[in-house]
C-alpha cells in the first residue's frame, strides 16, 4: 500500500513539473533541452511544488493513518468478542476506501428506529432528526468546495482570466462598439422619403469633405458650378428639398452625366452631401454660373400646404 501510494505521488508530482514546464515555456522539447531552464522553472515555482509535496504527503498519511486505525480496531474487537465479532471487522476492512465511503454516505435510519436518532429539538411539534445527509447534497457541497478552489486559484492566484471589475470593463466596451454599430445600421436606412436637413456641424464637415472629394470636379469646390450647376442660387433643376437634392445624389440624373451615387456612397453619406449643399444656398462665390431650372421657395410652398390644409378642414 505504502509503496503504490509513493509510486502515485512521484508520478502525480512529474506530471505537474511537466505540465507546469509546457504552459511556461510554451515547448517542452526546447525545455528539456537546457537544464538551466529546468532550474529556474524550479526556482520560479518553489511554493508550487512544496504545497503539492504537502498535499500529497498528507493524502498518504489519511491513508496510512486510517489502515492502521482499522487494523487496531479489528484486534481490539477480536480480544473484546471473539472470533464472530472480528470475522465481521475483517470483512469491513477487506473493503476499499471507497466502499466504506459510498456505505456511509447512503446509509440511512430506517422509518421503524428514527427514534433511536430523534433529537430533543421541538418546533411547533415538530421534531428534527439526527440523519445522514443525502449523497447527492454532500456531493454538490464538496463540488463547491472544488470548483472555489479552482476558481480563486485561476483567477486570483495564477492570474490567468479577467478579474469582476475587468471582465465588466470589457463587457461595457463590447456594448459600446454594438451601439454604435446599431446606431451606424439605422443611419444608413435613410432614404428619400425619410431624409432630413442635418444641421450638426461635425456632420456638415463630413458632408463638405465628401462634397470636395465627388462633386467638386463638376459643381465647383465652392459650388459655383461648372459642367453642373450652380449650388448658391435658389434655382433647381429637379427641386431644392432637402429630399429632392437627396433623390438627385442617390439616383443621378444619367441623360445630363450625372451618375447614380447609392452604390458608392452610404445613405447616411448622401444626407451630410445634400444637407451641405443646401448650406451652400444663399453664398456669393467668384464667378458663379447662371441660375438654371426653377425657382424654389421652401417658404411659399409650405405656406401654400398650409392654406391646402385649412380649406380641406373647413370642406370637412
Amino acid at each position: 500500500m505504502k509503496t503504490n501510494i509513493i509510486k502515485f505521488s512521484l508520478t502525480f508530482l512529474l506530471l505537474c513539473m511537466l505540465g507546469s514546464a509546457y504552459a511556461n515555456e510554451g515547448d517542452v522539447a526546447q525545455a528539456a533541452v537546457a537544464s538551466t531552464d529546468w532550474l529556474s522553472w524550479t526556482y520560479e515555482n518553489l511554493v508550487l511544488l512544496v504545497g503539492a509535496v504537502a498535499v500529497i504527503g498528507a493524502i498518504a498519511a489519511i491513508f496510512h493513518l486510517n489502515n492502521q486505525l482499522m487494523e487496531l480496531n479489528r484486534i481490539r474487537v477480536l480480544q473484546e468478542h471473539g472470533i464472530e465479532v472480528a470475522e465481521k471487522v475483517a470483512i469491513q476492512h477487506k473493503q476499499s476506501l471507497w466502499q466504506r465511503w459510498y456505505k456511509d454516505m447512503t446509509k440511512a435510519v430506517p422509518v421503524e428506529k428514527e427514534a433511536d436518532v430523534m433529537l430533543d429539538h421541538n418546533y411547533d411539534g415538530i421534531r428534527e432528526l439526527d440523519n445522514i445527509l443525502p449523497p447527492w447534497w454532500v456531493g454538490l457541497f464538496y463540488a463547491t468546495i472544488i470548483i472555489g478552489v479552482v476558481y480563486f486559484s485561476y483567477y486570483h492566484i495564477a492570474d490567468k482570466g479577467l478579474s469582476s471589475s475587468e471582465q465588466y470593463i470589457a463587457d461595457v466596451e463590447q456594448a459600446e462598439e454594438e451601439v454604435k454599430a446599431y446606431l451606424a445600421q439605422q443611419a444608413d436606412q435613410v432614404d428619400e422619403n425619410t431624409v432630413v436637413m442635418l444641421e450638426d456641424e461635425n456632420e456638415l464637415a463630413l458632408g463638405a469633405s465628401i462634397f470636395l472629394n465627388k462633386c467638386a470636379v463638376c459643381h465647383g469646390p465652392e459650388g459655383q458650378g461648372g459642367v453642373g450647376p450652380n449650388m448658391t442660387d435658389n434655382y433647381f433643376i429637379h427641386g431644392g428639398s432637402i429630399n429632392d437634392v437627396f433623390k438627385t445624389i442617390k439616383y443621378g440624373v444619367p441623360e445630363k452625366g450625372m451618375i447614380s451615387w447609392k452604390s458608392q456612397l452610404r445613405s447616411s453619406d448622401m444626407q451630410r452631401v445634400a444637407s451641405y449643399i443646401l448650406t451652400l444656398v444663399g453664398t456669393n462665390p467668384p464667378n458663379p454660373k447662371d441660375p438654371e431650372g426653377d425657382l424654389y421657395q421652401p417658404a411659399k410652398e409650405e405656406a401654400t400646404d398650409a392654406t391646402a390644409d385649412d380649406q380641406l378642414g373647413m370642406n370637412e
